[in-house]
């Protein structure tokens, strides 16, 4: 049976996978801030409350959950600020810095050191296409962060792949989840090659079963990206 943390895992994308590995006979953890949102369904699955960004909490739930092993770590908390403008006052600049990169550091280190232990297991993060934006003038804080998402799984993929440990970075583009779908006035159809819940959760488990390095899609969002990144940072900067 295989043993399986998911932190972000009270909703999204985050419960989707929680769920799917849950019916499929693996010991599941969810690690969320609001346990309540857990569905009743999945309120038997060991549950830890806790912020990311909480180093403490974070270490001693890793610490309760791999006493009986630590197969797979997946992180899919993150914040993100429904703005383009890379202004942010400070508590929510640090609040997302806390949260997409320091807390996804201290996740893969912690549960590293569980894994080198065992000589195996994988480490999953979710980012996003924004990360694989360049940089320009104005650019968004949060597709900075994603980009160091994306840097983060490189780095912990050469460390520990002498150690039979996978790290895979999951890159999505829009995901028809409630959270999108509230931050669009109820509504997330307009977004561009936007992609059903069920239909981003198959391709996920895809890429974690194959231990892919990366997994970036729909197909037409990563090239329209790669599209973007040709053009010159003037124009990039007045899509602002």
């Amino acid at each position: 049976m295989k043993s399986i943390m998911v932190i972000g895992g009270t909703s999204g994308i985050g419960l989707a996978l929680a769920r799917h590995y849950l019916q499929r006979g693996a010991r599941v953890a969810v690690c969320g801030r609001d346990l309540q949102r857990l569905p009743t369904d999945l309120r038997g699955v060991v549950s830890y409350q806790l912020d990311i960004a909480d180093r403490a909490d974070l270490s001693l739930a890793i610490d309760d959950f791999a006493g009986q092993g630590l197969d797979m770590l997946i992180v899919t908390a993150g914040i993100y600020y429904n703005t383009r403008s890379h202004l942010l006052d400070e508590a929510a600049t640090l609040h997302m810095l806390r949260t997409n990169v320091s807390g996804l550091s201290h996740a893969f280190e912690l549960a590293a050191k569980k894994m080198l232990l065992q000589k195996s297991g994988q480490l999953v993060a979710i980012s996003s296409v924004a990360g694989l934006l360049h940089d320009y003038p104005g650019a968004s804080v949060y597709s900075a962060t994603k980009r160091s998402v994306l840097s983060l799984c490189d780095t912990y993929r050469i460390a520990l792949k002498p150690f039979s440990i996978a790290v895979t970075a999951i890159v999505p583009g829009y995901i028809d989840t409630a959270k999108l779908r509230a931050l669009n006035e109820g509504d997330a159809s307009h977004k561009p090659f936007i992609m059903s819940e069920q239909k981003a959760v198959a391709l996920i488990v895809d890429a974690i079963t194959a231990r892919r390095d990366r997994r970036v899609f729909p197909w037409q969002m990563k090239w329209l990206i790669a599209l973007l990144n040709l053009l010159p940072r003037w124009v990039l900067k007045l899509r602002k």
